[in-house]
């Protein structure tokens, strides 16, 4: 009996040691500098230089438009019940000058995350049955969100990808 006592008491204080040991070593995104060591954490942006854009919050979520290495990318954080944010989603545009990423949740949007080289001025998207335009500022490093029209279906479908340069003229259609 006394030694399934001590048995049991060793698995309790080892269990509360592990949980200390993983909750403080655990890496949020509260913050711009908390941000950059999370993606830097993320097995494949190890050794990237990392530049933050633009940080939104609405709700309990977090999402961040940022470049790697240059590359369009965008990470989303949930906040949990202590108000950290914990990261859930990562992605990028590798080796482009223009991202263009679907956020579903709540309000469904389009995120677009363009970097230095980026020589879109204006595009056009059909979505469902609207046809929906967003500027940007050309050779500037911006993030943009476009709402996305309200639907009674549970998906929508993206056609006639337009993209044009700061004089108007059409660079390439998808």
């Amino acid at each position: 009996m006394r030694n399934k006592s001590i048995i049991v008491s060793v698995i309790i204080v080892f269990s509360f040691i592990s949980y200390y040991l993983y909750t403080s070593n655990k890496l949020y995104g509260n913050d711009k500098e908390s941000i950059v060591k999370v993606i830097l954490s993320i097995e494949g942006y190890e050794d990237m230089e990392i530049e933050l854009l633009e940080i939104n919050d609405t709700k309990d979520d977090r999402i961040v438009g940022f470049l790697a290495d240059n590359s369009p990318s965008y990470i989303e954080f949930n906040k949990d019940n202590k108000g950290n944010y914990v990261w859930r989603h990562i992605e990028s545009s590798k080796d482009e000058s223009f991202g263009i990423y679907i956020l579903t949740k709540e309000n469904p949007k389009m995120m677009f995350v363009t970097n230095y080289d980026n020589e879109i001025a204006r595009m056009q998207v059909d979505v469902n049955d609207s046809t929906l335009e967003q500027t940007f500022t050309p050779y500037q490093a911006t993030v943009r969100f476009l709402d996305l029209p309200k639907t009674n279906q549970n998906s929508y479908e993206y056609r006639n990808y337009k993209y044009y340069d700061t004089d108007g003229n059409l660079i390439r259609e998808e």
